[in-house]
């Protein structure tokens, strides 16, 4: 066989000698098989220059913690409006329940899965689409839209009036086997349909599987309330806030968000996807009477711009990006020039693509969503360094909180969640009246931000 197509002894005996032909390589190796690859790329300068004092800050209360789930992007929404309420009311600190819309999610989420399998069954069950519809059905992930719809068909509650759950701290076992049921019915609703029925006997068939999800979502999560007493105590325990509320009512007084007005921009440089359109995701989203999901698309600089405006208005920034990347997780420190594993290995790793190469090639997208909650400014108000409200707990970075390097900004965060009013007119008016691009529902722009 045609060597060059196979590794030889020759090909291992050439690379085996190169490697120990250089000193840096063998202490390279001694540090990284003693300590792991970002302990031994963790550069003290850019460490150094993460520090926790910021020019615009808005501040929060205690910290939150997902614990064992994918509800980030839950997480990162209700601090946003909890934050809210904190100020409006002069609280110490306040949370919303995260078991109560995790509750609507999987059931809507549940809904939605069903209804594409209703309007696939002419296609193949190994086509791509069909397989990528009972790939993950209701994971835990999700994005500012579909908490958005979740928020306006059911309100939100306190912590209190629906605490956490072992199934909401930890959801792999309720996911498992919610997937399984959500699986076996989209066989039965296939095979049925092969059979004759018609389809509005698919549809009854439809509503009592929903009754089967719900019994297992209220046996794993209880019963969300229709209604529930609140009564808040102030900073000086003087009564801010008491009264009997549905969980709509509770939104309306407590949070006074105008949902509709707040608007997710993404930043993707890939050329299906040019600046200042709009764009949506086809079969993505969780509430079907509420449609999916609706981004413009604009450069880095402009997500910056917004966040900004909307910091010194003093409200935080939901935001997504892919964590995982130049992330010295437990020191919460998000920057490229905190890690240097190129120089550790002697050759380009993380240098190799660009921010759009690593879109096209699987190599990035957006996996989780945390607040922005402040910002460093330069001596020409250009953002150097930013403040990130994380949902790991408070033993998580430091103190709960994250940095963000601006440079780390460019390269990983590719969406935020502003008021529209911060828009450019031109911005806005794209938004409101262009009619979105279909993407297919595996682009990358269509990820669901879940890191636990």
């Amino acid at each position: 066989m045609d060597s060059m197509r196979c590794v030889t002894a020759d090909d291992i005996s050439h690379s085996s000698e190169v490697f120990a032909g250089e000193r840096a390589n063998l202490i390279a190796k001694n540090a990284v098989s003693s300590n792991g690859i970002r302990a031994a790329a963790r550069t003290p300068e850019g460490v150094a220059a993460n520090t926790m004092t910021f020019d615009i800050e808005v501040k929060q209360g205690d910290r939150t913690n997902q614990k064992r789930s994918g509800r980030c992007w839950m997480f990162a929404s209700l601090n946003t409006m909890r934050y809210r309420i904190i100020k409006k009311y002069d609280l110490k600190t306040f949370e919303l329940s995260q078991c109560y819309p995790l509750f609507w999610d999987k059931l809507e989420k549940s809904n939605w899965f069903l209804e594409n399998i209703l309007n696939t069954l002419d296609e193949p069950l190994k086509g791509r689409l069909v397989s990528y519809l009972l790939q993950d059905p209701i994971g835990d992930g999700g994005q500012w839209d579909m908490f958005k719809s979740l928020v306006k068909k059911y309100g939100v509650v306190p912590k209190e009036a629906m605490p956490e759950t072992a199934c909401s701290s930890n959801t792999h076992e309720m996911d498992s086997y919610l997937t399984r049921y959500l699986r076996g019915a989209a066989k039965r609703l296939r095979e049925s349909y092969a059979a004759g029925v018609g389809a509005d006997d698919l549809r009854s068939m439809k509503k009592e599987m929903l009754d089967d999800v719900y019994h297992l979502l209220v046996t794993c999560l209880g019963e969300p309330p229709r209604e529930f007493d609140v009564r808040l105590r102030n900073k000086d325990g003087e009564l801010a806030l008491s009264g009997h509320f549905t969980p709509q009512e509770f939104f309306s007084e407590a949070v006074g968000m105008e949902l509709d007005d707040y608007i997710s921009l993404i930043s993707a440089p890939t050329e299906d996807k040019p600046f200042m359109h709009t764009y949506t995701v086809s079969r993505l989203g969780n509430v079907v009477e509420d449609g999916g999901v609706r981004y413009l698309n604009l450069p880095p600089d402009e997500l910056k711009r917004v966040a900004i405006a909307q910091l010194k208005d003093d409200l935080p920034v939901w935001f997504g990006c892919d964590v995982a990347q130049s992330y010295l997780r437990d020191e919460g420190i998000m920057d490229t020039r905190a890690l240097d594993v190129d120089t550790l290995f002697g050759f380009p790793i993380e240098t190799c693509m660009d921010k759009a190469e690593r879109l096209e090639y699987g190599e990035s997208l957006m996996t989780h969503a945390m607040v922005l909650e402040g910002v460093n400014l330069d001596a020409e108000g250009r953002p150097t360094l930013w403040k990130v409200e994380n949902s790991w707990g408070k033993d998580h970075g430091r103190e709960g909180f994250d940095t963000l390097s601006d440079p780390w900004f460019d390269e990983y965060v590719y969406q935020v969640v502003v008021d529209k009013k911060y828009l450019t007119d031109s911005e806005r008016d794209i938004y409101d009246h262009e009619e979105p691009t279909v993407l297919e529902p595996w682009d990358p722009m269509g990820s669901l931000a879940r890191t636990r």
